[in-house]
């Protein structure tokens, strides 16, 4: 066989594995109980190899679940070394140091044989819908008080499951039917893969991964390699201010490039918070990961081999290495901001690398009502989840995405599911115009969602929502995206952080932050300017006197006007 067959065979297998990965993980969703990972894909799949460095991982699914887990499968290993595991073994936890960051990531760990051989290891981590404690809430004092924690531990035995830690989870969720209904999703999930796996290797006549393992891993090496050679070379700061739980938080974060290494450091970071917006450094880790291969290699595959040139680190005690007992559940709102800090960074060493800020960390909507919570009996009881999401930041090439949850990619759930399983009813969801900030292109729309209940009851909000007081920033001259506003419908504004109980017969409106412009807004094309104004995407006033264009009744441009205007501002 010729070296040059071999290597399409060996990239044709690759791109095989990638395909399992992705059956693996489009199995956790068909079969999870929880809207949370049936609609919103809030979950990850990868396949390792026997030395726990990921070979593949699902294009379904976040990078907070992915890169995180492709660290958790190492002490998996070391918790349960590999001449332990037997056919039918499946391991579990929700450690958030050593999982995914809080406690409603359950990582499922299991090993893959091939004709009584260990060959490979498959992962997956979805997001639960309940796991006890004080629920989504992040005023927690510490992680017990967040709900049940699981260790690393046995879960399957041999295709026995463990019946006496699914009857402590259940009896410690509020939710226990799905939550053991995505267990077995989990356990399903990398089934499926360790299945389509055997397939696989049994038609390419593989005895184990190795070969492969090597190909994959060193082919990506290089291109890593060369990625990095092509980025200027040493060390670069930038600040960033968030809105924080009771006071805001400051990131500062250290890009060093060599000739091999990407290195982010967050010393001068601020210190960690008594509330549970805290972030472990394994979730710090995989958004700043994340956002560095954004910018670096946005399409080279992702496994092991990426994650191992670039180094994560932050003083420990700060807000982004958080150590235990440290309350962590709200730790997404730290986290999916690290991208950004990133770009700050990258923008710095070469200009017209990075794009604007975002809105970033989700404006998930997380509602519940019940005793326990609203202090009233009358009314359904109900926990729900709703992914929504502010704009994304202006590229320099392109406008920001409006309503997209960059970084974490999880899905909207759609408001009719929501509808259904609830009492809720959205009484609009609508793109809120000029919140995406002015620039030559212009940052992403967020959008306004209003919402009650069909009953006369309360319900509860547990609201963690970020780019209030620090909205999202424009870039090379590119002008802020609006800021988010949480209030009620007959006017009282709500703190953006905290459980808010809304009374019978009120209406809750979140109007989502827009995601920052990039470039002058006078060097925008004036077309576009008219055609945001007819789509409704701006007002006539933000296209006079921010834009300086000047339109006709039936939106086209005055061309004579807008000349006249811009040569003014430039004079």
């Amino acid at each position: 066989m010729s070296d040059g067959f071999e290597r399409i065979r060996r990239q044709v297998m690759w791109d095989r594995l990638i395909s399992l990965v992705e059956e693996q993980a489009r199995t956790l969703m068909r079969v999870a109980f929880s809207t949370v990972v049936r609609e919103a894909g809030d979950l990850s799949a990868g396949v390792f190899n026997a030395r726990g460095e990921m070979l593949a991982q699902a294009v379904t699914g976040t990078p907070g679940h992915v890169n995180s887990m492709a660290r958790s499968v190492k002490h998996f290993i070391a918790e349960f070394p590999l001449e332990t595991m037997r056919e039918g073994d499946a391991y579990i936890t929700n450690d958030p140091w050593k999982g995914t960051g809080h406690l409603f990531d359950f990582t499922v760990v299991s090993p893959a044989f091939h004709k009584g051989r260990l060959v490979a290891i498959f992962a997956a981590t979805a997001h639960v819908a309940d796991i006890g404690g004080n629920g989504p809430s992040p005023d927690s004092r510490d992680v017990y008080a967040e709900g049940l924690f699981i260790p690393l531990m046995p879960l399957c035995v041999a295709g026995e499951m463990n019946a006496q830690l699914l009857k402590l989870a259940r009896a410690n969720s509020r939710e226990p039917d799905k939550l053991e209904g995505d267990i077995h999703a989990l356990v399903a999930s990398n089934e499926t893969g360790a299945a389509r796996l055997t397939r696989m290797m049994d038609e390419y006549g593989l005895a184990d991964l190795e070969d492969l393992s090597a190909h994959i891993l060193g082919s990506t090496d290089r291109s890593m390699r060369e990625a990095i050679a092509a980025l200027p070379k040493g060390s670069w700061t930038s600040a960033m201010r968030i809105d924080g739980f009771d006071e805001p938080i400051d990131f500062v974060a250290t890009l060093t490039v060599d000739d091999e290494m990407i290195h982010v450091d967050f010393t001068g970071t601020s210190p960690m918070s008594k509330y549970g917006v805290n972030c472990p450094i394994c979730y710090a880790d995989a958004y700043t990961t994340f956002g560095v291969k954004c910018i670096v290699a946005p399409r080279l595959a992702h496994n092991h081999a990426v994650l191992s040139h670039i180094k994560v680190t932050a003083p420990e005690g700060c807000i982004l290495n958080a150590p235990p007992p440290a309350p962590v559940t709200a730790r997404a709102i730290i986290g999916q901001m690290l991208p950004d800090a990133v770009f700050g960074c990258f923008d710095k060493a070469r200009a017209g690398l990075a794009p604007a800020e975002g809105t970033a960390a989700s404006w998930t909507l997380r509602m519940a009502a019940g005793p326990g919570l609203t202090g009233q009996r009358d009314g359904a009881a109900f926990n729900a989840q709703s992914f929504q999401s502010g704009g994304m930041g202006a590229h320099p090439l392109g406008d920001g995405l409006a309503a997209t949850p960059f970084p974490s990619g999880v899905r909207a759930i759609a408001i009719e599911i929501t509808e259904a399983l609830t009492p809720l009813v959205f009484w609009k969801k609508e793109l809120r115009a000029d919140s995406g900030g002015p620039g030559r292109t212009r940052g992403g729309l967020g959008q306004v969602i209003e919402l009650g209940s069909r009953e006369a009851a309360p319900f509860a909000l547990f609201a963690r929502f970020e780019r209030v007081d620090n909205p999202a920033r424009g870039r090379a001259g590119g002008h802020d995206g609006a800021a988010g506003v949480l209030r009620l419908a007959s006017g009282p504004m709500l703190k953006p952080k905290g459980t808010h109980v809304i009374a019978p017969g009120e209406r809750l409106v979140a109007e989502m932050p827009g995601g920052g412009g990039y470039g002058p807004p006078v060097e925008r094309d004036p077309a576009a300017v008219a055609a945001d104004l007819r789509d409704g995407y701006i007002g006539a006033a933000a296209a006079r006197d921010v834009y300086k264009v000047v339109t006709r009744a039936d939106f086209s441009v005055d061309v004579e006007a807008t000349c006249a205007l811009r040569t003014a501002v430039r004079a």
